[in-house]
């Protein structure tokens, strides 16, 4: 491998440079319940485990101002790809690079304390994003209102369905204007009124330039929003393009 070519510059125009990039798991070909019968078995080397690859080999580059969707059916390594991204999940091998200010919405909410109140959880959550403590005072009555839960702000959030959490997770995480916006499945969280709100949302995002990576397990909706879209499959790409070229593979794929 030549390491040589991921430490090169990015050219100003490309958001995203993927390169040559695998994520392996080890997964136990045993049940293990406890620690204890973990670290038994693991000093009696009697664990043994299967090498899974979730991504294998991906290369593509995002130009700035692209929507790229990503398609693909359960377990083609959209979400995997996506925590790379992100900087979720660190590669196996490979290379990521990216420009500019990035937005993950990925697992809404995955940070809140459920026996805190949304109030308090805007504080938290909005800090493990990093935003500050006075940039969240200023947005409060914002999120709160985007969200729909003026009643429930003082209510912890044990007490909320996962429509509510989503809603508020995905408020939270749309204050700023990213230069790259990674959503996955994000759009179909809440009631068909917030779902047309968030997309909404999204849309005034994409027409500020921000590059985005998006997973739909809808074809109509990432035909909808992008102008770009790549196949996984097995963790493998299988094509990458302009979305009204790579839409009939995709269709001919689910028959």
């Amino acid at each position: 491998m030549n390491i040589g070519k991921f430490n090169k510059p990015l050219d100003e125009n490309i958001a995203i440079q993927v390169e040559d990039l695998t994520v392996e798991f080890n997964l136990s070909k045993e049940k293990i319940d406890t620690l204890k019968d973990f670290v038994i078995k693991f000093f009696k080397r009697k664990i043994k485990f299967n090498h899974f690859y979730a991504l294998k080999d991906i290369s593509f580059i995002l130009n700035k101002g692209d929507r790229l969707g990503i398609l693909g059916l359960n377990g083609a390594g959209k979400s995997t790809l996506l925590k790379v991204i992100a900087g979720v999940y660190k590669p196996t091998s490979g290379s990521v690079k990216k420009q500019g200010v990035l937005a993950p919405l990925l697992e809404l909410g995955a940070g809140f304390e459920n026996e805190y109140t949304a109030r308090e959880n805007i504080f938290l959550y909005g800090a493990i994003l990093g935003y500050s403590k006075k940039f969240l005072q200023s947005k409060f009555d914002e999120i709160i209102e985007f969200a729909e839960l003026k009643d429930f702000v003082d209510v912890p959030i044990k007490n909320y369905s996962s429509g509510m959490r989503s809603r508020l997770g995905f408020s939270i995480c749309t204050l700023v204007e990213p230069d790259i916006l990674i959503l996955d499945e994000v759009l179909s969280v809440g009631d068909s009124k917030f779902r047309q709100r968030s997309e909404q949302r999204v849309m005034d995002m994409f027409n500020k330039g921000a590059s985005v990576l998006f997973v739909s397990h809808s074809l109509e909706q990432v035909q909808r929003l992008c102008n770009k879209a790549m196949i996984l499959d097995h963790g493998k790409l299988i094509a990458f393009g302009d979305i009204n070229d790579i839409a009939p593979k995709y269709e001919e794929m689910t028959k």
